[in-house]
């Protein structure tokens, strides 16, 4: 089959790779028909390549229709329409049986320290062959497919793979006040899409951050309000005047590890990068550090009590936290993967013919696997509009 593979920093090939097979009773192959190129994947095209393998199979949001199934995957069989969750897990583990599925015992990576296993994601979450392929072996199928009985377009429902559950998790983190208000930093298919949510779930006030400037009419369009880094040099005194001069109730960080405005931190990302293959993996986890931009701004513009929702991927092992600021302003910070499975009951019934996230127009581009190289190129490089690129293999 064909897979987009990893070979080096902004070095993604597409080459034929085997095809996957049943493993375990609890595996599952499908054939995918459509899957997501994610802003966390950008992160292994350019600051976490110490952590990856040339040949390391790409991508964590795909759906597909089953091919084959394992003898411990009752509910599944062949010809069934589903999306795959981007992280691996049980549903029957202690972890899992409290809504943390991406800490599940069945799947964590114990040898790296890591929790649950993800699709295509970095030895330290298990170097799974990812999704971005013709074909993919899924692991846990007894829980981790979401079946799908509706005959609309993939579009509808591939962003339960990750950024419906992603983003709804986000907001949920966010603990935004019936009525509040909320800045979202970044506004990439994360953000642009926590936007929505907010906006949805009773928000007062959204407010979304970018300097792109196509994301930032998008989240316009939706009708949350938005301002444009380039134009704002005291963003924290910008969002203070918005919210009655304290700052935001709760802000969502839907940038991460490599954000604008951190010159020395992006140095030093450069030069781990650039150590011999084991003392650059070393470095990323042992000195690593990220660009923390976009966090300091979380911190700056939150109003004094207010939450912080961390969504975008940090992977620093050492990176420096202002914890007077945070203590002072007493300030609550929840963070982490997003918990796929735990979230599907109150997303699915909103992908609905009425569309109220606007998830069947969401994507900004379609293209075939063939075409993986260019796509990564052009959506970090955000040309042409990218947002949301989804790869039909």
């Amino acid at each position: 089959m064909k897979a987009a593979v990893w070979h080096g920093k902004r070095d993604v090939r597409v080459e034929e790779v085997p095809d996957p097979t049943i493993k375990e009773a609890t595996d599952a192959v499908i054939r995918v028909t459509s899957t997501g190129l994610c802003g966390s994947d950008l992160h292994l095209y350019e600051v976490l390549g110490p952590l990856m393998e040339p040949g390391d199979i790409l991508g964590h949001e795909p759906m597909g229709v089953v091919e084959e199934i394992g003898s411990g995957v009752p509910g599944l069989a062949p010809g069934d329409r589903v999306v795959v969750p981007f992280q691996i897990a049980c549903g029957a583990c202690w972890m899992c049986e409290r809504g943390l599925m991406t800490q599940c015992e069945t799947t964590q990576v114990r040898e790296q320290g890591m929790g649950a296993a993800l699709f295509g994601y970095t030895k330290l979450y298990g170097q799974v062959p990812g999704g971005q392929a013709e074909y993919l072996r899924v692991p846990q199928a007894h829980f981790g497919p979401v079946k799908v009985e509706s005959e609309a377009a993939d579009d509808r429902f591939l962003c339960l793979s990750d950024v419906l559950p992603t983003a709804w998790q986000a907001v949920s983190y966010a603990d935004i006040p019936p009525g509040g208000s909320v800045v979202v930093l970044g506004l990439g298919p994360i953000g642009d899409m926590a936007c929505r949510i907010a906006l949805h779930r009773g928000a007062g006030t959204v407010i979304g951050v970018d300097l792109v400037p196509e994301r930032l009419e998008r989240v316009r369009a939706r009708g949350a309000e938005v301002l444009d880094l380039r134009e704002h040099d005291d963003l924290a005194a910008a969002v203070k005047e918005r919210t009655g001069g304290r700052g935001a109730d709760s802000v969502i960080d839907a940038v991460g590890a490599e954000a604008h405005g951190s010159p020395v931190n992006k140095m030093l990302q450069t030069v781990a990068g650039l150590l011999p293959g084991k003392l650059a993996e070393r470095a990323m986890q042992t000195a690593g550090v990220d660009r923390l931009a976009a966090l300091y701004t979380a911190i700056d513009v939150v109003r004094r009590g207010g939450t912080i929702s961390l969504s975008g991927v940090y992977g620093g092992a050492a990176d420096p936290m202002p914890m007077l600021t945070l203590f002072d302003k007493q300030v609550t910070l929840r963070m982490g993967q997003a918990n796929v499975r735990r979230w599907v009951p109150d997303i699915l019934p909103l992908l609905s013919d009425q569309d109220p996230l606007g998830v069947d127009e969401f994507a900004t581009h379609h293209v075939s696997l063939a075409e993986a190289p260019e796509a990564y190129a052009m959506f970090q490089a955000k040309r042409d509009g990218a947002v949301k690129v989804v790869f039909r293999p």
